[in-house]
């Protein structure tokens, strides 16, 4: 157990010399590679900052207005057929915009069911099993500057939905 310990706080140090021991090996400027990063990082950050801000509020106004509650209230009543647990459905709607909102909606799950109740390792296992799909999408196509998304919405939905449903039928079934 000391070994796995001391190798965690090891890794990092260790990978940074051997990234900069390779780039001087091959007598790159490191430094300046470096800076030039932290400057293309910052004007990556500055551009998608309106993008990040828009995504917030609309999930702020989300919550705030109710609309959260109309639409879990109504996917509620269509998957109440499936067995699906109704509970969940909030979690999984916002969890495609916002992964911190999503997990304030797991903690409210954890104080009225418990962490260790179905509820609480179904939420778990799929925030960690699914993406903030609008998010990624806003924040990486407009960082390289794609207009056409062509096939990734439905395939992202596809993909989180499988993830929603095979993380709820594995907790189920152990």
């Amino acid at each position: 157990m000391n070994l796995i310990l001391y190798l965690s706080e090891a890794v990092i140090p260790i990978l940074v010399l051997l990234i900069v021991g390779n780039g001087l090996m091959h007598r790159q400027h490191v430094y300046e590679d470096f800076l030039e990063g932290a400057k293309s990082g910052i004007r990556t950050a500055v551009e998608i900052m309106p993008t990040l801000i828009g995504l917030m509020a609309a999930v702020g106004i989300l919550r705030a207005s109710g609309f959260l509650d109309f639409i879990s209230g109504w996917l509620g009543k269509v998957m109440a057929a499936t067995g699906f647990p109704t509970e969940l459905i909030p979690v999984a709607v916002v969890k495609m915009f916002s992964s911190s909102a999503a997990t304030g909606l797991l903690l409210d799950i954890y104080k009225t069911h418990g962490a260790d109740s179905m509820l609480g390792r179904a939420a778990s296992v799929m925030l960690s099993s699914t993406e903030t799909i609008f998010y990624t999408m806003s924040v990486y196509f407009m960082s390289v500057k794609v207009k056409k998304t062509r096939y990734t919405l439905p395939g992202a939905l596809f993909a989180t939905t499988a993830g929603i449903v095979a993380s709820v039928f594995l907790v189920w079934k152990t």
